[in-house]
């Protein structure tokens, strides 16, 4: 996908074609053979990056809190909360910063709504997906900052899928560049300042924040534990691996890490990008925004070490711990041990009856 010059160097990155940005399921459906299916259902291809990046980030939380001793599948129940909360508020952020684009005269207000289409600020998310994740946890017994340090990585992974969909929407990127991975951009684009000449290549900011956030993903999770260095065999090979021990950052000060490294990345990426948006005293609004983070991710570690010094006693807030061997043995309430407990109780008591029917023959109640 790379233009090369003199057949290796990489001379710029092209952005996927606008025919790209949404895919006709109907029309495919119509093309294999299934001609009776009439309806059009497009696809966008930035939507289709923000729902890999939610399953990706799913994924990567439930190991993460399975090796926390906690019951890896509440992700679920609390992604119900979580992410509903995220997505309208990562909107809301994202067109109070960007008010030109949906309200004055011509404007259609409708378009507020029009997420697949791009427009989703980070920050918003972050503040209103803390609140439904904390119901989340609230409804099931998870401690909100174990939660939320299992969770932290996962973010930046999900912001990585995330920034690969703006790419197929050819939005959010830098300043002009002569730079070998200068992106090129198609024409017309609302985000192009006038007067630039055709064929103007810019810095790929998309790609910066990838990079940055997957190399946040690696250094969190070396920093939340101790590790050391063990050789192992495989494939028949001793080789040296990297082994995780205890961990070091708990309560929430993992959190704090990820606002720190990507408040940051954020910071610098946003100075360098020229789509338009909102200017408080001569500063884009989300670079104040990613100074808040940084703020926010400093305050948070401070305050959480110095209140919790040691290691989580555990996952749950007492009185709601979970094992996995728990179960329910009451006559008010059915659970699947039910079936198997009356079996038990079946097969136990029937000699009992069996007994009972036998006269009694013992040597002082005989005669003889």
């Amino acid at each position: 996908m790379f233009e090369s010059l003199s057949g290796f160097a990489i001379q710029s990155i092209p952005s996927p074609s606008p025919a790209w940005q949404v895919f006709n399921l109907g029309q495919w459906f119509r093309d294999i053979g299934l001609t009776w299916f009439s309806l059009n259902i497009n696809i966008h291809a930035y939507a289709i990056c923000i729902l890999l990046g939610i399953i990706a980030a799913t994924m990567l939380t439930y190991y993460r809190l399975k090796r926390r001793s906690a019951d890896a599948g509440v992700v679920l129940d609390i992604a119900l909360w979580a992410v509903p909360f995220g997505i309208v508020g990562g909107r809301i952020f994202h067109v109070l910063t960007h008010p030109n684009d949906y309200f004055g005269p011509g404007k259609d207000l409708l378009k507020t709504l029009y997420i697949w289409e791009g427009g989703m600020a980070i920050f918003g998310a972050l503040i209103l997906g803390a609140v439904g994740t904390y119901i989340g946890c609230r409804i099931a017994g998870l401690r909100f900052w174990s939660f939320a340090d299992a969770l932290a990585p996962a973010l930046l992974l999900a912001q990585a899928f995330g920034r690969l969909g703006n790419w197929f929407n050819q939005e959010l990127f830098g300043l002009p560049t002569n730079l070998p991975w200068g992106l090129q951009i198609s024409s017309p684009n609302p985000a192009i300042p006038a007067g630039l000449p055709a064929g103007t290549l810019y810095q790929p900011t998309f790609l910066y924040e990838i990079i940055w956030n997957l190399l946040g993903v690696v250094v969190i999770i070396l920093l939340e534990r101790k590790h050391r260095w063990e050789r192992r065999d495989i494939l028949g090979i001793r080789v040296p691996v990297l082994v995780p021990g205890t961990y070091r950052l708990q309560w929430g000060k993992v959190l704090a890490v990820y606002l720190i490294w990507y408040g940051i990345g954020r910071s610098y990426l946003e100075s360098i990008r020229i789509d338009p948006s909102e200017i408080f005293l001569g500063i884009r609004v989300n670079i104040w925004a990613a100074f808040g983070a940084i703020i926010v991710g400093i305050v948070i570690f401070v305050i959480q070490s110095r209140r919790h010094p040691g290691l989580e006693p555990s996952a749950y807030v007492p009185g709601r711990e979970w094992s996995p061997e728990a179960g329910v043995n009451s006559d008010d309430t059915y659970s699947d041990t039910d079936d198997d407990n009356d079996a038990l109780v079946a097969t136990t008591a029937e000699p009992e009856k069996d007994n009972a029917r036998k006269p009694v023959t013992s040597g002082s109640g005989s005669k003889s």
